[in-house]
């Protein structure tokens, strides 16, 4: 089987993967500090909670946008598995061919969604993943990643609106209502969940012009729900949208 990592800015996504299918998938909160025993000792009540056992794993790959997390994940896997975990980075096979100014600005996540998004629906596309930071990433007919955009994160926004107002409380990232708040925290609740869909849905009309089609979108992240239930152009939701690429990259490079 195999185990897929994805480190994120804020959460660390990790996987059991047999073949195509996902046998279970946790979420951690991304720690520069923490151990691999640390991250062991979690894992290892939780595979076994699944039916799974540390022995079950002979593979490995690893997606990151903190490196200093990956020599932690890389000596788990050595010490744990017994296995070397294949990093996604410049000279891995991915799938997707990056066609942009430079190719090593993209991060591995936004090439990871790529290759499974493309793996899954085809092209044009657009890829949205709601996380620390909001990003879109086109990707052609024929599969290429064309770029994309960056805008902050629905979780940063609001944190950013409770720290520098005076008044402001820290609110639930929930739908409110109305468009019309009545009070502080709906009024939030307004601006920041309806005012990332408009920001949602005027990028996606740009790059659909773009790309010159009617490009499929998918969006994944943690709120990735609350976000489509107030929109239309979503095509679907794929919260498990890294692991399937990481087991879409890990294959392609199976023979390396």
């Amino acid at each position: 089987m195999l185990f897929a990592v994805d480190i994120g800015n804020t959460s660390t996504v990790v996987g059991v993967l047999d073949g195509e299918s996902l046998r279970a998938s946790w979420r951690f909160g991304t720690d520069v500090h923490k151990l691999a025993d640390e991250y062991a000792a979690a894992l290892l009540n939780l595979f076994s909670l699944k039916g799974l056992a540390f022995a079950d794993i002979d593979r490995a790959i690893i997606s990151s946008s903190v490196p200093p997390v990956v020599t932690t994940f890389e000596e788990l896997c050595r010490q744990y598995f017994s296995t070397s975990p294949l990093v996604v980075g410049p000279g891995i096979k991915t799938g997707v061919r990056v066609a942009i100014d430079n190719p090593r600005e993209v991060g591995a996540d936004r090439v990871v969604n790529a290759a499974a998004g493309h793996r899954l629906y085809g092209g044009p596309l657009v890829v949205i993943d709601l996380g620390t930071a909001t990003t879109f990433d086109a990707v052609s007919e024929e599969g290429d990643y064309l770029g994309g955009a960056i805008a902050p994160g629905i979780g940063i926004s609001a944190e950013a609106l409770f720290e520098h107002t005076a008044k402001l409380p820290r609110v639930e990232l929930v739908r409110p209502k109305k468009a019309i708040g009545r009070s502080s925290v709906s009024a939030m609740q307004s601006g920041i969940i309806f005012g990332y869909v408009g920001l949602i849905e005027g990028i996606v009309a740009r790059m659909r012009r773009e790309l010159g089609g009617k490009a499929k979108v998918i969006v994944t992240g943690g709120l990735a729900g609350v976000i489509a239930s107030e929109t239309d152009i979503i095509d679907a939701i794929e919260p498990d949208l890294a692991m399937i690429g990481l087991g879409i990259i890990h294959e392609l490079n199976a023979e390396r």
